[in-house]
């Protein structure tokens, strides 16, 4: 009998591509195979996100495509996961009788057991539980990445932000041990990974579980000593909790980048109360002028909503100003929409499509400015780059490589022989535009690592999972 093969179809937040590397990971352990791209895999597994108001169309449109190949394919399997499933249960097998597993946030540990159960009983198994089985660290992964690495450092918020569904999804915050954290990016480095993300809905909240608030500065600084880790990043931290001792490890710690992702969602007073978000205006750019002292060289990115319910015009002239003062790298901005099972969505002041369409538009080109005169005044400057697959989608077309400078910002350079994914480069900036960097010039420094011998050899690091410990800092 020849091996079966998977596929992981993967929505929504980095959470949720970490989570589908686990999902790899516990399949393959199982004895499942990547299933090749002209391949119909014996198993499909959705990783959702419940966050879009349109996420559950999605899913059902993907599911009803699926059910053709099903058919023609005996024994393949379906499964659902993710915090679409957390939400919707057994409402899924429901209006996609063809599904074979459902399984929740909190027990994607068992999607392998589940898909035997579901084959041998021939009938659908839906598992959702309230509350973390085991904390996904102790899980193997697949990584996607040859040179970079996500690490989870905790899952789960307690914050209550009325336009958010994350906590009644993911739970309550649940921290991970640091030595946990540090085996876990060892063992990457080990792997030839060079640079890791650590991962939270709140990162720097973390150390809530166990009683140190200071645990998240002390992480970045034990990253610190890791010997051949070149760069460590983090998403995202909440700005009621962000702390100067975070700041000053950013700035003393080498290998930490000097790029901060911090959501603002509004500059409005008012909309902030409304959202629940606990900060003001004032103390966000408060922050943000203690990280540009520490680091003047920082590059800040945000995330923003327009047209949360009630929002006013003179509320959002409010955002604009903010926005103008931040002087953010980049923002991800999103036109509000309704999040079911969450308190904005019954709220009755909903702004009109149009309206809110109309101020997404003013936004984006205030802060496309904004990025644009960032970037021309990078223009000179030589840069690191660590090159990458997928994020230039042009670069075929224009025959670049792409990849990430040290800041985040985006950057397309001209490839020289012998350059690969995961190899470092120094190149020297010729162009800025608003979303990105290009170098067109001959690249000054290509330095070979082991991350690109990897990806020529087609090799991805595969971790084990980390077994729980005690708190400790320092080497595990």
């Amino acid at each position: 009998m020849s091996e079966r093969t998977y596929q992981v179809r993967t929505y929504g937040c980095q959470m949720n591509v970490h989570d589908s590397e686990r999902l790899s990971g516990l399949l393959e352990d199982a004895g499942y195979v990547p299933a090749t791209a002209d391949q119909t895999p014996d198993v499909v597994v959705f990783n959702t996100c419940a966050v879009r108001e349109n996420a559950d169309n999605r899913l059902y449109g993907n599911l009803g495509h699926l059910r053709g190949a099903k058919a023609g394919h005996p024994g393949m399997q379906i499964a659902v996961g993710g915090c679409l499933a957390q939400k919707d249960r057994g409402e899924i097998v429901r209006r996609a009788p063809w599904v074979d597993v459902v399984f929740g946030t909190h027990n994607i540990g068992s999607l392998p057991v589940l898909l035997d159960r579901a084959r041998h009983n021939r009938r659908a198994e839906v598992e959702i539980l309230e509350s973390l089985e085991v904390f996904p660290s102790t899980l193997p992964a697949r990584r996607d990445s040859a040179h970079s690495g996500w690490v989870s450092i905790s899952v789960g918020c307690n914050n209550t932000c009325t336009f958010c569904i994350v906590p009644s999804l993911r739970g309550r915050e649940k921290d991970r041990r640091p030595g946990e954290v540090l085996a876990e990016v060892e063992a990457l480095v080990a792997d030839g990974v060079l640079e890791v993300t650590l991962l939270g809905q709140n990162v720097n909240s973390y150390g809530v579980e166990f009683g140190d608030r200071f645990a998240f500065g002390k992480l970045l600084r034990a990253c610190g000593a890791i010997d051949g880790l070149e760069r460590v990043r983090f998403t995202s931290p909440h700005p009621k909790d962000f702390t100067d001792d975070v700041i000053a490890a950013m700035a003393e710690t080498p290998n930490v980048c000097h790029q901060l992702h911090m959501p603002l969602q509004s500059g409005s007073d008012r909309m902030l109360a409304a959202m629940r978000r606990s900060y003001r205006s004032q103390r966000y750019l408060g922050i943000l002028d203690k990280v540009r002292a520490a680091m003047p060289d920082a590059a800040i990115t945000t995330d923003i909503i327009v047209g949360f319910p009630g929002e006013t015009e003179e509320d959002f002239a409010a955002t604009l100003e903010v926005v103008r003062a931040a002087r953010f790298a980049s923002a991800f901005t999103f036109q509000y929409s309704k999040r079911p099972g969450t308190p904005a969505a019954s709220l009755a002041d909903q702004v009109p499509k149009a309206v809110v369409q109309e101020r997404f538009d003013r936004l984006v080109a205030v802060q496309d400015e904004v990025a644009w005169e960032l970037n021309r005044s990078l223009v000179g400057r030589t840069v690191e780059v660590l090159v990458s697959t997928g994020e230039g989608r042009k670069d075929a077309a224009t025959q670049r490589m792409s990849g990430r400078a040290r800041d985040g910002r985006l950057v397309h350079f001209v490839p020289s022989p012998g350059v690969r994914p995961g190899d470092v480069v120094s190149a020297t900036i010729t162009y800025g535009a608003p979303h990105h960097l290009v170098a067109d010039g001959p690249l000054v420094g290509h330095r070979r690592t082991r991350a690109g011998d990897n990806f020529e050899a087609g090799i991805r690091p595969k971790t084990s999972g980390v077994g729980l410990g005690m708190p400790a800092f320092g080497a595990p």
